[in-house]
């Protein structure tokens, strides 16, 4: 298994992409930490060990640095190390700039980039304090490369996303530390629950794939880029988008 014995931070692990990156990560033999504001992720974890898996679950404000700094502390606690930190965790509000209110697009910034760097920053001093590496994987979007109407913060986030990824890449790949970014399209999540289908018609009509990806999909990506197969991978944002931002 690729990642026997790695130690693996999912934020964001409760649900969505990272509930799926997380078993995924746990079939391939690694140890996972499931980081969510959610106390779903308590459940989610139990449901896991009972399968024969190893993980455990952390009540995590991704925003908070107090958390993100309890957060590795007791990964460590646990299991001694980190290898892997998979910064996923992210919210959209909707709304056209003028029509943004302030504490709406604070909000967005803070989950979306700033939970990414409070993450990205203490796995980095992890890292470093280990001395033999590791590796981060952010979730941009491809919003961090092509705009959408309406999604004013989002798009900003997820744009800083794809930036800080590539100046950790710049700055730690020296390091051993390999810093890579995915850039999902629209994914068949729970939040598609909540919208019309004339709305989800409309978003498979933009991939010329002609259909929505998967979390699985996505999370056999984050795995690919987190293993030894991306070894000279440090600094990209890969699409995962079925060829959205190829139009």
């Amino acid at each position: 298994m690729r990642f026997q014995d790695k130690v693996v931070i999912v934020t964001g692990g409760a649900s969505g992409l990272g509930e799926a990156t997380a078993l995924e990560f746990a079939k391939e033999g690694a140890k996972v930490v499931i980081a969510d504001l959610s106390e779903k992720g308590q459940g989610y974890s139990e449901e896991l060990n009972a399968q024969g898996y190893d993980t455990i679950f952390v009540q995590t404000n991704v925003a908070k640095e107090d958390d993100v700094k309890n957060l590795l502390s007791k990964t460590v606690e646990k299991y001694g190390k980190l290898d892997v930190m998979v910064a996923n965790a992210g919210i959209n509000i909707e709304a056209d700039l003028h029509e943004l209110d302030f504490d709406k697009w604070q909000k967005v910034i803070d989950v979306n980039l700033t939970s990414v760097y409070l993450s990205d920053k203490y796995a980095i001093e992890q890292f470093l304090k280990q001395g033999n590496g590791g590796v981060i994987v952010n979730t941009g979007s491809i919003h961090s490369l092509v705009a959408r109407n309406g999604l004013t913060a989002y798009s900003a986030s997820k744009g800083g996303v794809k930036m800080l990824t590539q100046q950790v890449a710049s700055r730690y790949s020296k390091e051993g530390i390999r810093a890579n970014a995915i850039a999902p399209g629209y994914i068949e999540t729970p939040l598609m629950n909540t919208l019309s289908q004339d709305v989800i018609d409309s978003l498979v009509g933009l991939h010329p794939m002609g259909r929505l990806g998967k979390p699985v999909e996505v999370a056999k990506t984050v795995l690919f880029l987190a293993s030894d197969d991306a070894s000279f991978i440090s600094g990209a944002i890969l699409p995962i988008d079925g060829g959205y931002t190829a139009v």
